[in-house]
């Protein structure tokens, strides 16, 4: 039975469907362009479905390239490396500022917070400067510091320490418990899935960069798939069907990771929710 509140949702229904696939049209265009011929690609109007498929040849280009394999390779060990180093330092900073009494510890979270509202951009010459002067310049091992070390990390994760009751603590403690027992047994159990959301995003965040290979890597054979993918040009201009080929093959990791943790960001996000 039709009323008016069911109308109203059919509208809402809707019009939200219609947003949401104005906000994946971009997606579905780079997909489409990377099935097509490179004389098909700015067509108008637009062909959603290729009428001539090329995407055998496509995809085979990209991968067959003696170079992308090496730049996926390096973009996966650079992330998961970070992201892993990330986790762990976020979460034992989070545990201290919420768990660990000690003098100036809130004066000390306040700097932190501080160090938070600085412009990465507007550190990156002393970080350039420094780099070159101890060594890290054009390594895996520097970018991957750069990015282990998450301001927003400690504090997200600090919010869901916070929301841990003591008493679970000092029962711990009063059988004996010290701080690596009391941080491995007891508090990170309970905020999995708050750990598992932040380290989705961290994979994302550092899969995607582009700004920090660029200007702390400069050989090529170090080069990440977000750099490598400007390598499919010639010399009149850009192959796109190439590079929208290279960068479905770049999200697939990200689409992979997201349905696989997908359940822990649910999780996580309800956890904020009850406790707020």
């Amino acid at each position: 039975m039709l009323t008016s509140e069911n109308i109203k949702k059919a509208i809402i229904t809707i019009i939200m469907a219609a947003f949401g696939l104005l906000f994946i049209s971009p997606l579905l265009w780079m997909i489409s362009a990377s099935l097509k011929p490179e004389t098909d690609v700015f067509k108008y109007p637009i062909e959603w479905i290729p009428s001539t498929w090329n995407a055998i040849q496509n995809y085979t280009a990209v991968w067959s390239n003696s170079t992308f394999p090496l730049y996926y390779w390096n973009s996966i060990k650079v992330t998961v490396i970070t992201t892993l180093l990330s986790m762990t330092f976020s979460s034992m900073a989070a545990y201290g500022f919420s768990k660990v009494n000690f003098r100036g510890r809130n004066f000390l979270f306040l700097l932190v917070l501080i160090i938070y509202m600085i412009p990465s951009q507007a550190i990156l010459v002393p970080q350039f400067l420094l780099y070159r002067w101890i060594g890290l310049f054009d390594s895996h091992l520097g970018l991957i510091l750069l990015g282990c070390f998450s301001v927003l990390g400690t504090f997200m994760l600090r919010q869901f320490f916070l929301g841990i009751h003591n008493e679970f603590i000092e029962s711990a403690r009063m059988d004996g418990a010290g701080h690596f027992k009391v941080f491995t047994m007891i508090c990170l159990p309970l905020v999995r899935p708050a750990i598992a959301t932040y380290g989705i995003l961290r994979f994302i965040w550092t899969w995607n960069d582009y700004q920090n290979p660029l200007i702390f890597l400069r050989s090529k054979e170090l080069f990440t798939v977000q750099l490598g993918i400007r390598s499919f040009a010639d010399l009149n201009g850009d192959i796109y069907s190439l590079i929208m080929a290279g960068t479905v093959s770049a999200i697939l990791p990200l689409l992979i990771i997201f349905i696989i943790g997908q359940k822990h960001v649910i999780e996580g996000i309800s956890m904020g929710g009850v406790k707020g």
